[in-house]
């Protein structure tokens, strides 16, 4: 999974409300009906669908297209896939214009509800509270806003440790930790060993974050995020917040990471987890593939990769079973034609997922297509995943744009030993409180 931009959506959304062009602009682009009539009478529509699944899933997609559209000759569906950046600039372009794709690439949170509040994107609930469709959806709030659905989640999955059990077992480490002081005793033994503990790419703020996110939910739970989130008698600065950087710190103090960690990418973390130059990894669902990819020979880790959950804390109010986790969605644009919305339908049934999962490109958001995944350690997280009562999803994609960026820039100031746990707590508490007005 790739990360959005949130400044790009929030600078993009202030400009479409000061210009005045959600008022009067075209939709001639999407949704477009020819007028020209097939075999069967029927009138031609065309679909207009942009997505970031490159490579390997590119093909399994475009078969579920091509599915589709042999048993509706009058529908045509024009792909474009796009490289992450590459796709921020054309969908801003697009929403700029006032004319979004029928259907398009979205991670929900803030992002999503930036465009619903401009009115770039169309209400599917009702169709969706149709024939059972929506109870077929796992996470479907995902890509809700205000309980009203704007399209689909297809895969959603949760962040955990990825691990190299070779490096474990010769720094003498048997078992995975359960507690977050029995990984910190695992990162001391690493050290110990002349292993580097831990893989992290700093350079891009999201990935160092999820340390402090997860903290914080073991620390308090569901209810500190969205009391803080809703005002309801809560704030960032709340005590969870500050012993989250606290417990944190006590990491960092370990002087885990590999050198140049502050400047480093996300794409060096799978590289050294690749080469087995780090033994951990705090990363999505994703991350196996990833690491894959960046290995030499493309074959990646293979047996020598582990996963375990990210420990429990004790005294903690959190439930150890929640999850830190988002996925990837589909979102229907404002001119979207009604067979945009029934391809959805049809995309989602479990059986035309199948190669997709069966391949790990993704962990499905169908109910009842878990059964296709094929990856063992997948299959793990599947079932770690199913016994959380809540997902939290990524900070900087559920809060409005600039307090999502600001947890991750105070956050990699916490690693870079520029701020204190207070000083995190308070300065995401100031933005978002300016946020929430």
């Amino acid at each position: 999974m790739l990360r959005w931009n949130r400044r790009l959506v929030s600078t993009l959304v202030v400009a479409l409300m000061v210009l005045g062009l959600l008022a009067g602009c075209g939709g001639g682009q999407t949704g477009e009906q020819t007028g020209q009539q097939g075999s069967s009478g029927e009138q031609q529509v065309t679909i207009t669908w942009w997505h970031i699944w490159q490579g390997e899933p590119e093909a399994r997609w475009q078969a579920i297209a091509d599915a589709y559209m042999k048993e509706h000759p009058n529908v045509k569906i024009e792909i474009n896939v796009f490289e992450n950046e590459a796709f921020k600039q054309k969908i801003a372009t697009a929403m700029q214009s006032g004319d979004p794709p029928d259907l398009f690439q979205s991670w929900g949170g803030g992002g999503l509800r930036e465009y619903v509040k401009a009115g770039l994107v169309k209400d599917i609930t009702e169709e969706l509270q149709k024939d059972g469709w929506l109870d077929s959806l796992v996470n479907a709030d995902l890509m809700s806003v205000d309980g009203r659905y704007y399209g689909i989640p297809v895969n959603v999955g949760m962040v955990g440790f990825w691990y190299n059990k070779d490096l474990f077992a010769k720094a003498g480490i048997q078992d995975e930790p359960k507690t977050w002081d029995e990984f910190l005793e695992v990162v001391k033994k690493l050290k110990a060993a002349g292993i580097t503990p831990i893989a992290l790419g700093a350079g891009e703020k999201w990935s160092a974050a999820f340390y402090w996110e997860y903290l914080a939910l073991r620390l308090g739970g569901k209810d500190a995020f969205m009391n803080a989130y809703t005002r309801n008698g809560g704030s960032f600065a709340d005590p969870a917040f500050v012993e989250a950087g606290k417990k944190l710190k006590e990491l960092i103090d370990l002087q885990p990471f590999q050198d140049g960690f502050l400047s480093a990418t996300v794409p060096d973390e799978y590289t050294l987890m690749a080469t087995e130059n780090a033994a951990i990894q705090l990363m999505g669902h994703w991350a196996p593939y990833s690491i894959r990819d960046s290995s030499p020979d493309k074959q990646g880790l293979g047996d020598k990769l582990g996963w375990f959950p990210f420990p429990a804390v004790p005294g903690g109010k959190g439930d150890p079973n929640d999850a830190l986790g988002g996925g990837d969605g589909i979102a229907v644009g404002k001119n979207a034609p009604p067979e945009a919305i029934d391809f959805l339908r049809f995309l989602s049934k479990k059986e035309n997922l199948r190669a997709l999962v069966e391949a790990g490109n993704i962990l499905p958001a169908t109910r009842g297509a878990e059964e296709y995944v094929q990856d063992p350690l997948l299959r793990e997280l599947v079932q770690t995943k199913a016994k959380a009562q809540y997902l939290q999803v990524y900070y900087d994609q559920f809060l409005p744009p600039a307090a999502g960026q600001a947890v991750n820039d105070y956050v990699q100031q916490l690693f870079a030993g520029l701020k204190t746990p207070e000083e995190v707590a308070q300065g995401i508490e100031s933005v978002y409180a300016s946020e929430a007005r």
